[in-house]
Parts: structure tokens; C-alpha cells; sequence
């Protein structure tokens, strides 16, 4: 399991569902990873083979993994299926699996909890609806989707947790960066389990805004959608 310890910053490229093989191609070539922190590439599922990784600075991530071990579910991939493609992190409850494939706290404990077994680090994705933040029930939200998403057996050096407030994703709006750092100090003193648990910013991540998220005292990295399909745009992120 990668030691999440010696990275200073974590960043993660969410491609969703795009990318080919050319894209690979021309994407790992201009690929410039920074030596202090930690790279992840979640690419769809049908590419996972062709990503790269150094085992130093630049992992392999899934977008997502079955809440089954093994059986007759057609078209699922299991952690241990993950594990046999050299995947080291996997996404968990992103707020479009949650939107649109009814995606539910349950099952992103079961997922975790499957991952963690495989020595696959799940990313933990939780956040709040705009409804919810304009009713102030974002701490409820939040505290409820830990404590239902989190499984018992993670701990700071085998899972991370991503915040992504559902109202800033994809739209170009993000909270301030008070609002951010308020936000990852409530998931740390959730309990004082989670103190010591790197949390990652995510919701319209860009070159930008990140070097202001990252340089927050409680951010410790981004998950980073649509800019990470820019290479460019992605390297400006990470470096």
C-alpha cells in the first residue's frame, strides 16, 4: 500500500468518461509529476491496463469497484480484480455515482472496507448539495456520510477522504477559501479518528485557484475533474 505519509500534497485526475488511447499517449508524455507529492490518474475502467505508474510519485486509481467479491454480477470489477492491474487508489461514492447510480453511504462502506482488504486506498468522496448548504445543514450532511461511509478498518494511512460540495462540481463556482478550510476542520474533528486523515478539495479545481486551496492548513491535496484532461492545465496543478 502506497505510504501517504511521505507526500506532502496529494493530487488526483478524475477523467470520468472520457479519454482513447491516443489521449494515453500523448498524456503520459507530457505527464510532469512533481517529486514531493503524490500523482494518481483514475482513468475509466477499460484503460486501467495502460496506465503508468513508478511506484515513487505516480499511481493508477479506478473510478469506481463493485461492492461484490465475486458472483454472477455482469459486468462488475471486483477489489481483487483492481489489485491484479496494479491499481493503488480507487475513487468511492463520487457525487455523480451517488446523483446518478444511486450510490449509497452502505455501499460506499462496503466498497471501502473491500478496497482496504486488497491494500487499494479508497478516496472517500463526500459533500453537500446546494439545497443542503443554502438550508445549513452542510455539518449535518457531512457528519452523517462519514460516520455511514467511513469504514472501521480505515485510518489515516490506508484511506483519504474528498470533499467535494456537489454545487461546485463542473459548475466554475467554488466555496471561499475560508469556507474550505472550515470545511476540512469540521471532517478532522469529526472525531479524533479522523485528525490525522488527509483530506482532498474537489469542485472545479484549476490552475487557477489550486495553488491557494493546496497552500490552506487543512488541505492536503485536490481530486481534480475536468482540468486534469488538459495536461497542461494538470502539470500547472501539480507543480
Amino acid at each position: 500500500m502506497v505510504n501517504l505519509d511521505k507526500y506532502s500534497s496529494i493530487f488526483i485526475a478524475n477523467w470520468k468518461l472520457n479519454g482513447n488511447s491516443s489521449f494515453l499517449k500523448d498524456y503520459y508524455e507530457k505527464l510532469k509529476v512533481n517529486s514531493n507529492n503524490c500523482t494518481v490518474i483514475c482513468s475509466p475502467s477499460v484503460y486501467l491496463k495502460s496506465l503508468k505508474r513508478n511506484n515513487e510519485n505516480l499511481f493508477c486509481g479506478a473510478q469506481d469497484v463493485s461492492a461484490y467479491k465475486e458472483g454472477a454480477y455482469t459486468g462488475e470489477l471486483s477489489a481483487s480484480m483492481l489489485k491484479d492491474n496494479n491499481i493503488d487508489f480507487c475513487l468511492v461514492g463520487h457525487s455523480e455515482r451517488r446523483q446518478y447510480f444511486s450510490e449509497t453511504n452502505d455501499n460506499v462502506n462496503i466498497k471501502s472496507s473491500n478496497l482496504i482488504e486488497e491494500n487499494i486506498i479508497p478516496v472517500i468522496c463526500i459533500g453537500e448539495t446546494l439545497e443542503q448548504k443554502e438550508n445549513n445543514l452542510t455539518e449535518e450532511t457531512l457528519s452523517s456520510q462519514i460516520k455511514d461511509s467511513v469504514p472501521n478498518s480505515a485510518i489515516h494511512l490506508n484511506a483519504l477522504i474528498a470533499y467535494e460540495p456537489v454545487w461546485a462540481i463542473g459548475t466554475g463556482l467554488t466555496p471561499t477559501l475560508d469556507e474550505i478550510n472550515q470545511v476540512h476542520d469540521l471532517i478532522k474533528n469529526f472525531d479524533t479518528k479522523f485528525r490525522s486523515f488527509k483530506v482532498l478539495y474537489g469542485g472545479s479545481v484549476k490552475s487557477s485557484n489550486s495553488k491557494e486551496i493546496t497552500e490552506l492548513s487543512q488541505v492536503d491535496g485536490c481530486l481534480i475533474g475536468g482540468a486534469s484532461l488538459n495536461v497542461d492545465e494538470f502539470n500547472t496543478i501539480i507543480s
